[in-house]
């Protein structure tokens, strides 16, 4: 088997793989939300699996939101949150890196590149900060342009902890107001 085919086999394996993972994702969401139980490993856990859905979010900020509302320190949320965010993200990336003949056909795909052309990995700080179901191309762009992961991962969670510091500090405000 040539090289070339091996690489085009791999790539078809991880494109089925996260399409499953997403798939089976959506039909367990609801025993997802249970992880939450387990404290700040849960909220881990219940944010990388949010994010693991390419296209398809789970509602990990509102949960976030509301954990911040439960009484949960709202900088540990984020952390906790944002970097199970970020590992999630990954799923996106070997999209990109595995398919990049589907993902080039977006017409999204060619603003994020040309911004991540201009501005780098700040693209993906900025549009981490962002609530937005579209995040997926960002991390597919990345993973299109073979950036080194722990870069990826760097700025997608550091944007992800800004993005879920800002729901857990509403929760945590809003649950102050209430009371």
């Amino acid at each position: 088997m040539s090289p070339k085919t091996r690489l085009t086999l791999l790539r078809i394996f991880i494109i089925i793989g996260v399409v499953a993972l997403t798939i089976f994702l959506i039909s367990i969401r609801d025993q997802i939300k249970q992880l939450e139980g387990y404290g700040y490993p849960g909220i881990f856990l219940v944010s990388m699996l949010a994010t693991s859905t390419v296209i398809v979010p789970l509602p990990g900020v509102l949960l976030t939101s509301m954990l911040g509302m439960a009484g949960f320190n709202p900088l540990l949320l984020a952390v906790c949150a944002g970097a199970g965010a970020a590992l999630g993200e990954m799923t996106g990336y070997m999209v990109g890196f595995s398919g990049q003949g589907v993902v080039e056909r977006s017409k999204f795909y060619d603003r994020v590149l040309k911004w991540m052309e201009k501005y780098g990995s700040i693209t993906i700080l900025v549009l981490a900060v962002i609530p937005n179901p579209a995040f997926d191309i960002v991390g597919m762009v990345a993973g299109v342009m073979k950036m080194p992961i722990p870069r990826f991962l760097l700025f997608c969670a550091a944007g992800e902890i800004i993005k879920y510091l800002i729901f857990a500090l509403a929760g945590s405000g809003l649950a102050t107001y209430i009371k």
